[in-house]
């Protein structure tokens, strides 16, 4: 496999579950001056799905969400929605609700004045206007916190107010701007869910941005990794974790082990002296090519490994640290100290194998969990 950028490409009939797409995103491109926040990026979201636009900082997810949400319109391109071409409707004309990392709840409005900010605006009846803020209260697990103001509440309270209040006026389209990362670790693990349950119970086509891994791996049915303006790999969480498409993608979604290696065909790869099967991911590449080899710590095989365990070799414990559930090793193959990389051990296996720095022990790279990358 190539390094280059891999996308998986869905046909807009295909769609998940037979659903067809809701938003699609064409060619859009955004500059600023000279800059080229988004090049080109084209994705389709289908409808009830819950898409994670993950990556690092800079790499163009929040400049894709304010394109779709017409805060910045794009240089070129297309944004349709629900068969409608929004390329250039302002965003008071587009159908979404929309929560920002910061909240952006109003600190003079109790939270029933600002869940119900959208509807007063759509001159909706103060009935309907009641019904709805205590319904939605209810749904976000407030019921009782409607006369309060903003500055009586918990981060994790502002945050549901913002979710009712985006949730309101019954949009197509749900955004979720960073919503949970201003929120300490327990709130956010806990917020994490409630909002995909409520997502999931509404069947609202929502997306989110982040930054964080483990967000997006929990939360999205789709993750969609950007890297500097383009998007390198759109698929399931289990997809990007377990097939990166790119070193990136494998560098940036979990921990990953880079090894230097030669490809010496038929799908085998040399690290030092050790031969390895690659599998198909070896396959198609040149003999005497130099690659990456990628296996995550926890692939790394050390129970019940003989002597004819496929891709089994000696290693040497090089140093142990101890992380509550197991054990991360930096270990090295026998004959080459230079090359160190990572693998996790179970406590019970360390326990029962009495494992300590300094140790040869097997260990083998189960062909599956393989990733091989030309560095050409």
């Amino acid at each position: 496999m190539n390094k280059g950028i891999a996308v998986v490409e869905m046909t807009a009939g295909a769609g998940i579950d037979g659903r067809k797409p809701y938003l699609r995103i064409n060619n859009v491109t955004k500059k600023f001056g000279d800059f080229v926040a988004l090049n080109r990026v084209s994705l389709d979201v289908y409808e009830g799905e819950f898409v994670c636009f993950l990556g690092p900082s800079g790499c163009g997810k929040t400049t894709l969400l304010r394109a779709i949400a017409g805060l910045d319109i794009q240089t070129s391109g297309t944004i349709e929605q629900a068969g409608k071409d929004i390329s250039d409707l302002p965003a008071s004309e587009r159908d979404f609700g929309i929560v920002f990392q910061s909240y952006a709840l109003f600190p003079n409005l109790t939270v029933n004045r600002n869940v119900a900010y959208g509807l007063e605006n759509r001159k909706v009846s103060k009935a309907d206007i009641t019904a709805r803020v205590e319904e939605l209260l209810n749904l976000v697990g407030m019921p009782e916190q409607g006369q309060k103001y903003p500055a009586q509440l918990s981060g994790g309270q502002q945050q549901r107010v913002a979710l009712a209040r985006a949730l309101a006026t019954s949009p197509g389209l749900l955004l979720l701007d960073e919503p949970l990362s201003a929120l300490d670790a327990k709130v956010r693990v806990r917020l994490r869910h409630e909002v995909k349950h409520l997502q999931h119970k509404l069947d609202v086509t929502t997306i989110m941005v982040t930054h964080d891994q483990e967000e997006a791996l929990t939360m999205a049915d789709r993750i969609v990794v950007m890297n500097q303006g383009v998007i390198e790999q759109v698929g399931t969480p289990l997809e990007i974790y377990r097939r990166p498409g790119s070193p990136f993608v494998a560098d940036f979604v979990g921990t990953m082990n880079f090894l230097a290696a030669t490809a010496i065909g038929n799908g085998k790869v040399r690290m030092g002296n050790i031969e390895l099967s690659a599998g198909n991911d070896g396959a198609n590449i040149g003999e005497g090519t130099p690659v990456t080899l990628c296996v995550r710590p926890e692939d790394v095989m050390t129970r019940n490994v003989e002597a004819d365990t496929p891709n089994a070799f000696e290693v040497t414990v090089q140093d142990m640290e101890f992380l509550g559930s197991f054990y991360r090793a930096d270990i090295s193959p026998r004959d080459d100290e230079k090359t160190v990389f990572l693998a996790d051990l179970s406590i019970n296996l360390v326990r029962d194998k009495n494992i300590i720095k300094g140790m040869n022990l097997p260990v083998a790279f189960p062909e599956s969990r393989i990733r091989v990358f030309s560095q050409t």
